[in-house]
């Protein structure tokens, strides 16, 4: 189980270096006043050298976390598991700025200026224009491109410029790719449910909403069912408004490729062939394998699940440090269904790489596990009966 109380370790950077930043940011982005501030400033000392201290007794979840907590209040943040504290911080740090109490700040996503401006940079501009190229692609090579945009995401140099010239560029940067494997299983379930947990807003998730398009008017899927935050969490990650401001991007494009996704999109959602949905569980500090009965439900059945981005990751994973040599399929038997990982890697969580790459990566003298210039395209089709129950003849 990864902790933050190791000086130097990537978690511990996160409360001591990358937490610091972001309050800095969060506190320029909006004009909170004096008592947002302080309350803001408090939990940064709180989580660096405090220990954890409950939600106030007026808070709606308080009692859900103290269940959560129990065994952690009144120790240091760093001997929480590093899941538990890095979602606490975030479930804090809305209570600092007022996000549930009844005021002004209630309802206010305190990213939400990251998050537009993102949206409404250039840098967008210029990839939904790199979209209409991939319409002459043939159908496989098109279908591989709007894959490593969505597993991609943010990073500059990718996303839906990647066209007929990229022919396979970014595979050193793969560190295992199952891609054949997920549109194998894709045709063979070919017009079912398929589930997608989405990551961050923005510039990486307008591709998430571009390879569902393509599941969709390829009839691969019969339904997708986007799950999002149902909150703001871990800055920048899609929540519906995000998802709304995605949608309505693409169909105001310039690019006539992108406003026909918009387009696609919207009608999806207005006939029920999209639909997105969200649940507490979320923006809780809990692995995949303590999954409610009801998610749980909800997913069962489904032919396919694509978890995107790392902190997806990391949950499936339990966020412990595995031996990177463990079988995918056989770490994720808790999810119940097939389950597909798209994920830049941000964190010290992997499994699913062969010994010899290991070896490779770990000699090549750089930080591989954490740096972003690496990802996995994972795929799982095993899962235990006897633990979760009916396997619906999968």
């Amino acid at each position: 189980m990864i902790r933050s109380d190791v000086p130097g370790s990537f978690a511990w950077g996160v409360f001591h270096e990358r937490h610091p930043k972001l309050v800095r940011q969060v506190l320029d982005a909006l004009p909170y006043g004096p008592a947002e501030r302080a309350a803001v400033e408090r939990l940064l000392v709180e989580s660096t050298t405090g220990v954890l201290e409950p939600l106030p007794e007026s808070s709606h979840d308080q009692a859900q976390w103290l269940e959560w907590g129990e065994g952690l209040w009144g120790r240091p943040w760093g001997e929480a598991p590093f899941l538990w504290a890095e979602s606490y911080f975030y479930r804090r740090l809305l209570d600092a700025i007022g996000y549930f109490r009844p005021g002004a700040w209630q309802g206010i996503d305190p990213f939400a200026p990251f998050k537009s401006a993102e949206l409404a940079g250039s840098a967008v501009d210029d990839e939904l224009a790199a979209l209409g190229k991939l319409d002459g692609l043939p159908v496989g090579r098109r279908a591989e491109a709007l894959l490593s945009s969505a597993l991609w995401g943010n990073r500059a140099d990718l996303s839906f410029q990647i066209t007929a010239e990229a022919d396979g560029s970014t595979a050193s940067d793969l560190v295992a790719d199952e891609s054949a494997l997920f549109w194998a299983e894709l045709e063979r379930s070919k017009g079912g449910r398929v589930c997608v947990v989405a990551d961050n807003a923005g510039r990486e998730l307008l591709p998430d909403l571009v390879l569902i398009d393509h599941l969709l008017s390829g009839a691969l899927a019969a339904q997708v069912v986007l799950y999002v935050k149902p909150q703001p969490y871990f800055v920048s990650d899609a929540t519906m408004a995000d998802v709304l401001a995605s949608v309505e991007r693409l169909r105001r494009a310039t690019s006539a490729a992108a406003a026909a996704v918009g387009g696609r999109l919207w009608q999806a959602m207005n006939g029920g062939a999209l639909v997105v949905r969200t649940h507490p569980f979320f923006c809780a500090p809990l692995p995949y394998e303590d999954m409610p009965a009801d998610l749980r439900a909800e997913f069962t059945g489904a032919a396919m699940t694509v978890l995107k981005g790392d902190l997806n990751y990391r949950r499936l994973l339990g966020d412990r440090l595995w031996p990177p040599t463990t079988l995918f399929a056989e770490s994720v038997s808790c999810f119940p269904t097939p389950v597909v990982a798209l994920r830049m890697l941000r964190s010290d969580v992997i499994v699913g790489v062969d010994e010899a790459a290991v070896a490779r990566f770990d000699g090549s003298g750089t930080v591989w596990r954490i740096s972003g210039g690496h990802a996995v395209v994972q795929v799982g089709l095993r899962w235990s009966p006897a633990r979760w129950g009916p396997t619906s003849g999968r």
